[in-house]
């Protein structure tokens, strides 16, 4: 088959496409924005053009994947259209080449990527030679977000996102938390919750939910879809390679999983304790030209900002926090306002590098970051301050906020990871 990826670029479109290639098809791609993911897709074969305007688009073509960035009225859209080529979004793609498997599927509003990697690690480490589909870079797969298995056993992250997860065969869920995102595809948390149940409805009987006992949305969630609960709350708190209680909780539900697949309990928490963490979660990024480490995490909602600050104050007790956060969305930040403003609370000094616009299309308000920083200094007690860009950001780093001693925290899901490379420079 002759595949050509819209948007190949993204967290899961481009480990599809290199499955697929694995796989023996024929794939090619384009997106926008060069990338290590590109770099490495054209490792293995793919073609892949920065030119998004349609004459990458191949002469055959059996199927045309794209991202959920990639509106119907671009170009490549259009001529799949005109020439009745059969198009379908990344996550329906991802449902047809998991379905039939032994698929085990990690969703949740929090955690998703650092469970998947750990689910992942422990069954490599197990023998079970799964494929893995997950949000991040994993140093287990030397730095790939997939991995080819020989058998029926697949590890996907699932994400709920435009109920993009229901596409999805799920064989067993572990739900990590669900307590409300994605605003501008879930107006309501009722709404939300609901995407959760129907997904865990398409689980088979005779498979639990593996989920935190104690987290009630969860448990609210299982009981009105009718499935069982496999309380990951039973399992030990272990020690990881990488700080934080909120990734031990999350090494809790692998743990629950090992149990329920009858794995030898002591070299899964072995495989655990060898979990050093991914890509953008807590990732050391190394050291600006004066020694200061820089800590980079993807970090984008409150409940996550404060496990990481929250982690990342227990393992540097002595070191002043300095924290540049990037805002994803104004329509998120509008609506998770309140929460925001007292997630700050373990850093010393917060520099807002103004609120990525992610989706400029659909977004109707605009949130003032100013006006942000003022009730976070009223609220978390740090130091508050704006820079309008991330070159702003940058410079008042090197010349008025760092110093030494300092440990450096660059967090958000837009493109604040640049800031934390040209630091180090």
């Amino acid at each position: 088959m002759i595949i050509h990826c819209s948007g190949i670029g993204g967290i899961g479109l481009s480990a599809y496409a290199a499955h697929m290639n694995a796989a023996g098809h024929t794939v090619s791609g384009s997106d926008k924005n060069d990338s290590v993911l590109l770099d490495d897709l054209r490792s293995q074969r793919i073609q892949v053009s920065l030119a998004q305007d349609g004459s990458a688009f191949p002469e055959k073509c059996d199927l045309l994947v794209y991202s959920e960035a990639i509106p119907a009225s671009a170009p490549e859209r259009t001529i799949a259209t005109e020439r009745g080529v059969r198009q379908i979004s990344y996550f329906r793609a991802l449902g047809d080449m998991t379905a039939g498997t032994d698929l085990i599927c990690i969703c949740g509003t929090h955690g998703k990527s650092s469970t998947t990697a750990m689910v992942a690690k422990m069954l490599m480490d197990a023998g079970k030679d799964p494929n893995v589909v997950v949000g991040t870079k994993m140093r287990e797969l030397g730095g790939r977000n997939w991995r080819k298995g020989k058998g029926n056993l697949w590890v996907v992250e699932s994400c709920e996102y435009r109920r993009s997860f229901h596409f999805l065969s799920p064989h067993i869920i572990l739900l990590t938390n669900a307590d409300g995102d994605h605003y501008d595809a879930y107006p309501t948390y009722e709404e939300y919750a609901q995407a959760f149940v129907e997904f865990v409805e398409k689980l088979p009987d005779s498979q639990p939910v593996i989920a935190h006992g104690n987290d009630a949305q969860s448990v609210a969630i299982i009981q009105q879809a009718k499935k069982k609960l496999m309380n990951a709350d039973m399992q030990p708190l272990v020690p990881l390679g990488t700080p934080g209680l909120h990734m031990q909780q999350n090494a809790q539900l692998a743990l629950a999983l090992a149990e329920h697949l009858h794995l030898d309990a002591a070299a899964a928490k072995q495989s655990l304790a060898g979990y050093s963490g991914t890509w953008r979660r807590m990732e050391k990024r190394g050291k600006t030209t004066n020694g200061i480490e820089i800590i980079d995490d993807y970090a984008h909602h409150p409940t996550e900002i404060r496990a990481t600050l929250a982690a990342l104050r227990g393992a540097y007790p002595d070191h002043r926090l300095v924290t540049v956060f990037q805002p994803h969305t104004h329509d998120r930040t509008l609506r998770l306002w309140d929460e925001f403003t007292t997630a700050f609370n373990d850093t010393d000094v917060l520099l807002l590098a103004g609120i990525y616009d992610a989706r400029p299309d659909t977004e109707k308000a605009q949130a003032d970051p100013v006006t942000l920083g003022k009730e976070i200094h009223a609220k978390s007690n740090c130091q508050v301050i704006n820079a309008s860009a991330l070159q702003e950001a940058k410079t008042l780093l090197r010349t008025s906020v760092l110093q030494p001693n300092d440990l450096l925290i660059v967090m958000g899901a837009g493109n604040i990871s640049s800031l934390a490379e040209k630091m180090t420079k």
